[in-house]
């Protein structure tokens, strides 16, 4: 509990009945100056020459302290009332260069250093902003990266990929993307084992009739196609699933062959034709 200042000795006895009422009820809040201020709307300051004595309060700060502390504000405010009475009793006796500043002017300060106050008043960090938006950034990483682990092709025992039933072209482009990333790395050798299901060849490494390959990608699809192309008799260089330029140059050969557009791209259309019990078959 802080130590108050003596009250001026000059004090009228009906005021100083409303400034100690008013301390014992900052004193049972446990409410700091700044607090108060914080509560009530009005400054620091201000309650600092209330609680002294030097100057009256008003009667909203004497309301606002009423309502802060729990106290009944109608009692407070009869004892105001009476001290404002006699405040202006001593003001209207005092000599001219006592007179205080006009009422204006004192509201004008006390509204400025209201202000100030507030203005001092610690405000909430952005830091659990800035660790929720990290976190969601992390997060989004790991579905990413989640998700291109996923479509890895799994290499079964004699060094074949497995083949799935059929590949939509999203899923075989992200799966041959990153066989490319892995081809770069270490060289992977696929083989090539022909047969015929329901009237089309298929060599082991997949089975999709869509997917879309062009030069520069890389996977078991790629690898698929240059198996197929060694089938019909036109070779592709090395079966290692990565679309160079010799797979390129057959592609267009067959594509050449079968009347298609010569785009040296496998789409649906070279699928088809790669798949089709036509060509002879490689040695």
């Amino acid at each position: 509990m802080p130590r108050w200042k003596e009250l001026p000795a000059e004090l009228d006895p009906r005021v100083h009945q409303l400034v100690m009422r008013l301390r014992r009820l900052k004193d049972r809040s446990g409410l700091s100056m700044r607090q108060l201020a914080a509560k009530t709307g009005y400054s620091a300051k201000s309650w600092d020459r209330y609680l002294n004595g030097r100057s009256l309060p008003p009667g909203e700060a004497v309301e606002a302290m009423a309502r802060t502390c729990g106290d009944d504000a109608t009692r407070l405010l009869a004892l105001h009332e009476v001290a404002t009475e006699a405040w202006s009793s001593r003001l209207a006796g005092a000599p001219a260069q006592e007179t205080p500043e006009p009422q204006e002017t004192q509201e004008a300060q006390e509204a400025q250093e209201a202000r100030e106050t507030l203005e001092q008043e610690p405000r909430p960090q952005d830091g659990p902003r800035r660790t929720t938006l990290v976190a969601g950034a992390v997060a989004l990483v790991l579905i990413a990266s989640a998700s291109v682990i996923a479509v890895v092709q799994l290499r079964d025992g004699d060094g074949g990929a497995t083949a799935s039933p059929r590949t939509s072209p999203t899923t075989s482009s992200s799966a041959s993307a990153s066989a490319s990333v892995s081809a770069s790395a270490s060289p992977i050798t696929y083989t090539c084992r022909i047969q015929r299901i329901d009237g089309r060849w298929y060599s082991g490494n997949s089975r999709t009739q869509d997917t879309i390959l062009a030069a520069g990608q890389a996977g078991p699809e790629v690898a698929e196609a240059q198996c197929l192309l060694r089938r019909a008799g036109i070779p592709a260089g090395e079966i290692d699933g990565i679309f160079g330029p010799l797979t390129q140059r057959a592609v267009e050969r067959i594509q050449k062959r079968d009347e298609l557009v010569v785009d040296g791209i496998i789409g649906p259309h070279t699928w088809g034709a790669l798949r089709r019990d036509t060509g002879a078959t490689a040695k």
